[in-house]
């Protein structure tokens, strides 16, 4: 009979055995015994919270520290205490909702979105990804699933008015941020009060890099790229960078019957030219990049008087902040050359500048092999609006999947996502987590 050799224990042989077989194994043997969570469950969720402040004009409003916000997120954090996740508010009025993983000294795998909306928006717009996210942490607590990481459900608090609950946690939001207003008629101050935060001790919603391994963020496109190319998911490459100005050209108001054409210095010809040369540069060189002019403001706004002064808000995005300004720069360019002809003055404001996240090739990656184990096509694509990911980036390793907008409406009552395309998206984040779960980063 052949002897066996004795094993070196020490030896990369050896431990390579030993973490496939006390790490990767186990990871993917999990991975099958929940191949997929309760479908059906999680479109009741959806669909009740449908219920939670519907608009008489239309689609949904529960805009934050508004009432309808106040029962979304109480009707979500009993969900979140119904799938055994251990639940509290923090300074910010984050609502936060754990299940203790098997090493406490590892960061937290965080997974999250928001409940809150725009007036008259839609009723998937953040909801899916927080719906998801419980469901996921449900699945695990039937199953008896126990992760490495502590996972954390975060539901953020006003999303949509700046990713504010977001970006207390990354320290982006200031003490002298908190008097600002808010579409609910509060200043922020007030409406973190309102919510159960503690706005006196914001500082202590802050965390450190330190504290959480990586993010996850499951959310409807809010394009209409996967659902007119037929794609089940997207992988998303990163949130573009949004920098935001408030562009003042200044004339000379005149009497509009008295004033020859040819004597004018109309701000509101000068804006029109100046609307025409923004979509004309954005759209002269290849690539995703967007610009828009959003709002216009003409004073005095008579009929019987040639426009002095006109107040226009210019937003310009992409993934590189580079080619932002260069864009930028060819805009500038492009005013003074309209001020010039027509003898107004250009002053541009910038009021936002958030720059872009780029989402980890490896959550990329991890999250279309997920795709590819249930049978899902894949395509990789920027997110052109902005998300809590781009604050918790700042952080920790992240990465969003998105699931097809039907017609690409969003911030609309007619925002839609079929219910299979809701539930391949969830299933997709619990195979994700699963799989983030066991990297050794």
């Amino acid at each position: 009979m052949r002897d066996f050799l004795p094993m070196n224990y020490d030896s990369l042989p050896f431990k390579l055995i030993l973490f496939v077989a006390l790490v990767i194994a186990p990871a993917a043997l999990r991975s099958q015994s929940i191949a997929r969570l309760n479908g059906d469950r999680m479109m009741e969720h959806l669909s009740a919270m449908a219920g939670i402040g519907k608009d008489p004009g239309g689609g949904y409003s529960r805009v934050a520290y508004s009432e309808a916000d106040r029962q979304g997120r109480e009707y979500v954090t009993g969900l979140m205490r119904a799938a055994g996740l251990t639940v509290s508010i923090d300074a910010a009025g984050n609502i936060s909702g754990r299940r203790a993983g098997s090493d406490p000294g590892l960061p937290v795998l965080v997974i999250g979105s928001h409940v809150d909306s725009v007036p008259q928006g839609g009723n998937y717009d953040g909801v899916v990804g927080s719906l998801g996210a419980i469901e996921v942490a449900q699945t695990f607590a039937e199953g008896h699933i126990a992760l490495r990481h502590t996972l954390e459900v975060l539901i953020f608090q006003n999303e949509e008015g700046g990713l504010q609950g977001s970006r207390a946690i990354s320290g982006e939001l200031r003490e002298e941020d908190l008097d600002q207003a808010t579409r609910s008629g509060k200043t922020l101050r007030e409406g973190i009060a309102f919510i159960g935060g503690a706005p006196t001790h914001l500082a202590a919603a802050r965390r450190k890099p330190s504290d959480i391994f990586a993010y996850l963020e499951l959310h409807i496109e809010q394009g209409g790229t996967l659902a007119t190319e037929k794609i089940d998911i997207g992988v998303v490459e990163g949130i573009v960078g949004n920098h935001r100005w408030d562009v003042t050209i200044e004339g000379v108001a005149n009497h509009a019957g008295t004033t020859p054409m040819n004597q004018r210095h109309d701000a509101l010809l000068a804006a029109a030219k100046f609307i025409e040369a923004v979509n004309r540069v954005v759209t002269s060189i290849p690539g995703h990049q967007v610009g828009t002019v959003g709002r216009i403001q003409a004073i005095p706004g008579a009929y019987n008087v040639v426009p002095g002064r006109v107040m226009v808000g210019l937003d310009v995005r992409d993934l590189d902040e580079a080619r932002i300004d260069m864009l930028f720069g060819k805009i500038r360019d492009e005013a003074e050359q309209i001020a010039q002809a027509s003898g107004t003055k250009f002053n541009f404001h910038q009021i936002v500048s958030d720059r872009p996240a780029l989402s980890d090739p490896r959550l990329r990656q991890l999250i279309t092999d997920s795709a590819k184990q249930l049978n899902l096509t894949t395509r990789v694509l920027p997110s052109g609006a902005t998300h809590d990911a781009q604050s918790m980036a700042r952080l920790a390793p992240s990465g969003m999947i998105f699931i097809p907008s039907i017609g690409g409406v969003s911030h609309a009552p007619e925002e839609f996502s079929r219910p299979q395309d809701v539930v391949n998206g969830a299933n997709v984040l619990l195979r994700s987590v699963l799989q983030l779960d066991a990297q050794k980063w």
